[in-house]
């Protein structure tokens, strides 16, 4: 019986062996990898290196300024303040479906395209007396000194707002639109 036991427990020596050198293998090759990252790290030098990552322009954060404003303020003489870009300013040739502005100050229509399911933009136009709606559920905020005063805009027709809607016939400047599918 002692003969059998002590053949039967060389293959369990021999598995512990072999599990022990694997092991000890796994660890070895951790510790290169890690002295090795570490070289890396400073170059071989000592010194800590600069990732280039670090070099790099940061993050683009959204700040909802319209784009190129100063431009459009310099040749068109209109104020885009910030919006959601779901609202932009659009050449009146265009096509259809754009929304429609009348200003008194203006020889011609002002026109926004409107795209995506909502939009918002704030902008200044002053002396508006009209806007033609598009397909859009839209609402204008406009200011007559202090006063503020809200139009909806019929779709797809024109909506008297402003001075045309003002019992006293004062000067409104568009200060918001906002549409919705």
């Amino acid at each position: 019986m002692k003969a059998r036991t002590a053949n039967a427990a060389k293959p369990q020596r021999k598995r512990f062996i072999a599990r022990t050198l694997g092991a000890a293998a796994a660890a070895g090759a951790l510790a290169w990898l890690v002295l090795a990252g570490a070289a890396a790290e400073t170059g071989g030098t000592g010194e800590a290196a600069t990732p280039v990552a670090d070099e790099a322009p940061g993050y683009a954060v959204e700040d909802f300024n319209y784009p190129l404003a100063d431009k459009i303020l310099a040749e068109k003489n209109i104020v885009l303040k910030r919006g959601d870009g779901h609202i932009t300013l659009a050449d009146c040739a265009s096509g259809a479906g754009l929304l429609e502005i009348m200003a008194r100050d203006k020889a011609d229509k002002i026109c926004f395209k409107v795209v995506g399911n909502s939009g918002w933009l704030t902008l200044e136009i002053p002396a508006v007396y009209a806007i033609k709606g598009n397909d859009y559920t839209t609402a204008v905020d406009m200011t007559v000194g202090t006063e503020e005063k809200s139009f909806d805009i019929t779709k797809n027709a024109w909506t008297s707002v402003g001075e045309a809607a003002d019992t006293e016939g004062r000067d409104h400047m568009l200060v918001e639109i906002r549409s919705t599918k």
